[in-house]
């Protein structure tokens, strides 16, 4: 499975997690992650993560505009509103679609690790592009069974970097 990810802390314990069920390959796809600096440190640490616990990893570039588009008009939403719901459907829609065109038989994320996301959307919205684009998505809810502890402590003990807001300049404030 083609697994979308947004963070290195996310990422070891939601690809630890998936791997326990599938074959798994990272796709760090985040055109909201705000300012470059930070989005420069996300991807470092996933790379980093990469080597330190290897698995396939895919980098998407681009989609700051399609980004924007996706957004405009919720700049006061509240986290975990429409404009939430926006960002996670433009980066899952796009990994379907890198797993449709490598022949992949199915999607996921590793955004329901944080407990600042609402896995019943994340997986809703999934659901909904895995439809969209004929491709399977893996449901679930990551920070179950302690993922999100799991996170921390394995983030600290491979020496990632761990951020301190969702990633867009919206979050960021």
């Amino acid at each position: 499975m083609l697994a979308h990810l947004c963070c290195a802390p996310d990422a070891v314990a939601g690809v630890r997690a998936l791997r326990e069920r599938f074959d798994v390959a990272g796709f760090f796809y985040n055109p909201n992650i705000h300012p470059r600096e930070e989005f420069r440190k996300r991807l470092l640490s996933t790379l980093d993560l990469q080597e330190k616990d290897p698995f396939p990893l895919l980098i998407g570039t681009g989609g700051e505009e399609a980004w924007e588009d996706a957004v405009r008009g919720m700049e006061g939403a509240p986290e975990r509103g429409p404009r939430c719901e926006a960002c996670v459907r433009l980066r899952l829609r796009e990994t379907a679609g890198k797993a449709v065109e490598l022949g992949m038989p199915a999607f996921g994320t590793v955004l329901t690790v944080s407990p600042k996301k609402d896995a019943a959307m994340v997986n809703r919205v999934g659901r909904e592009e895995g439809e969209r684009a004929g491709i399977r998505f893996v449901e679930a809810d990551l920070k179950k069974e302690d993922g999100y502890l799991k996170s921390v402590r394995a983030s600290k003990e491979l020496g990632l970097y761990r951020q301190r807001y969702c990633g867009c300049r919206y979050s960021y404030r």
